[in-house]
């Protein structure tokens, strides 16, 4: 069985890090699990990318950063046609458009396709007319796309309800966004003296997803004058978020340390952990602070979250975008406590030892599916839509 996976490049991304790391483990265990990628740059082909090689196309002169899902789209059929694959692996939600893309362009020549929800479906984020469309997208994913993986248990309701697969189509693996012994060494890495002054700190992206900006809010409202905030992450709100700060009166208290190779091993003991993401999956960094073991202030931004965080036994949860909620929290931050046992036993659920075995074994079940009656032409797309339209749950657009 040849599973194909793709992604855009390796800048850094949680749904692009799990990718590369299944693929690796993959290959270890002698699957033929072949990489295509859009461009080979980005941060963490040093860490990642080392030894791994890969399919792709030879980028133009110009840069393609801007453009890289259209280049995908273009790209990736002749590769397909090429590697044979008997199945693809769609990383995440960011992909679908990709995925989509594929069968309506190699149509019943297209192989079935395995996507993981890695982000909210609900995205309260979103203006209403901008919600209902995205709402039709994601039925459109549901007669296209051959089977979902749902990262927690609890997820597959939302994917049921708002993508409404095929019956029998969801799985449910938890994410892998860890392994076994880089939770024992971050573990024992958080064993010593916590220091007088607390760190929050964040990971991620600094894009607008993780809302940032409402963590330097809360930060400047609840946190103590000793108290500093540590960014481990890159992004295009790299600029807007120092002024921020700077506005905010927070130099000196506030560090954007950039991007680093395997971030959660600069938690310390005694800091406490940050997430304020309008929409999430299964955040890998809420996952990788549950390993270091230290206290936990997130929004509730997954329909995952209250079931990660042990419904309130393991971390402190707010309302998504609300500044006083969460300011709240961090100027009761040092009244927090980790369970040390409770959280180590769940970031073990989340490993890449448990997961990947169970992704081939879903790929073989799905591979051996014959779909060929079930594909749909590129010609039944207007016709899909409508369909999907006219039948829509008018309850469901509020």
């Amino acid at each position: 069985m040849r599973i194909l996976t793709f992604v855009h490049s390796f800048e850094p991304g949680g749904v692009e890090r799990v990718a590369l790391r299944l693929v690796h483990h993959w290959r270890a265990g002698g699957a033929d699990a072949p990489l295509f990628i859009g461009r080979t740059d980005g941060a963490m082909r040093r860490e990642l990318g080392e030894g791994l090689d890969c399919h792709g196309p030879s980028c133009p002169r110009f840069s393609i950063a801007r453009c890289e899902t259209l280049w995908m789209i273009a790209t990736l059929p002749s590769a397909i046609r090429r590697i044979r694959p008997d199945l693809l692996f769609c990383a995440g939600n960011s992909y679908a458009v990709i995925a989509v893309a594929m069968k309506l362009l190699l149509g019943r020549h297209c192989p079935p396709i395995i996507a993981k929800i890695s982000n909210d479906l609900e995205r309260r984020d979103m203006p209403w007319p901008v919600r209902m469309l995205y709402r039709l997208w994601l039925r459109i994913q549901g007669h296209f796309i051959d089977h979902f993986i749902a990262m927690a248990a609890g997820l597959e309701a939302e994917i049921a309800q708002l993508i409404r697969p095929r019956r029998s189509a969801v799985s449910i693996i938890p994410d892998p966004a860890l392994s076994l012994p880089q939770i024992d060494r971050l573990r024992a890495a958080s064993q010593g003296e916590a220091p007088a002054a607390h760190r929050f700190v964040a990971i991620g992206r600094l894009a607008r997803q993780k809302n940032f900006a409402l963590m330097l809010g809360a930060f400047a409202k609840g946190a103590q004058p000793s108290d500093r905030l540590i960014f481990y992450g890159d992004g295009p709100e790299r600029d807007s978020l120092l002024k921020l700060a700077g506005r905010l009166g927070l130099s000196g208290r506030v560090i954007f340390e950039g991007h680093v190779p395997d971030p959660a091993s600069h938690i310390r003991p005694g800091d406490i952990f940050l997430l304020s993401s309008s929409y999430e999956g299964v955040p890998a960094v809420v996952l990788e602070a549950l390993a270091v073991g230290v206290p936990i202030i997130a929004t509730r931004c997954s329909a995952a979250m209250d079931g990660l965080l042990g419904h309130g036994m393991l971390g402190r949860l707010v309302p998504c975008g609300d500044l006083q909620a969460f300011a709240g929290a961090l100027a009761e931050a040092r009244d927090l406590a980790q369970d040390a046992a409770a959280s180590l036993s769940q970031a073990r659920r989340f490993t890449l030892e448990e997961a990947a075995p169970t992704y081939l074994a879903t790929f073989a079940m799905v591979a051996q599916r014959d779909r060929a009656s079930e594909k749909i032409r590129p010609s039944q797309l207007w016709r899909l839509i409508r369909r999907i339209v006219t039948s829509s749950d008018p309850s469901r657009r509020a």
